[in-house]
């Protein structure tokens, strides 16, 4: 079991940056692979980015390499996702997810936050 929050939406310009960020707690934080999510007005949820429980390594969609990066800080049992250089197209609502795997499909991931909207305007 794993309980998961999720903060740092807003509004901003863009061109700007948003760092969000994911407390996990209820589940040894070390175990878990964790992702980032969109999900924008009438369309399905997505892959943004994810991080491996295991080395850390890190998967991302294509359409937000070199501009977002993900992080974990195990000591603190948290996740962020920076995004610079934000487009309109970026708006969307964000939501963090938990399992023992990463998975690039939804579906696959079986905890979830409530998700956190990002509006970036032009």
């Amino acid at each position: 079991q794993v309980q998961l929050a999720e903060s740092g939406g807003g509004l901003v310009q863009a061109g700007g940056s948003l760092r969000l960020s994911c407390a996990a707690s209820g589940r040894a934080f070390s175990d878990l692979s964790m992702g980032w999510f969109r999900q924008a007005p009438g369309k399905e949820r997505e892959f943004v980015a994810g991080i491996r429980r295991s080395g850390g390594s890190t998967d991302y969609a294509d359409s937000v390499k070199g501009r977002f990066t993900i992080s974990r800080d195990n000591a603190k049992n948290m996740v962020y996702l920076q995004m610079n250089s934000l487009k309109p197209e970026n708006t969307a609502v964000d939501s963090c997810a938990a399992d023992t795997r990463l998975f690039v499909r939804p579906d696959g991931m079986r905890c979830w936050s409530k998700g956190t909207l990002v509006t970036v305007s032009s």
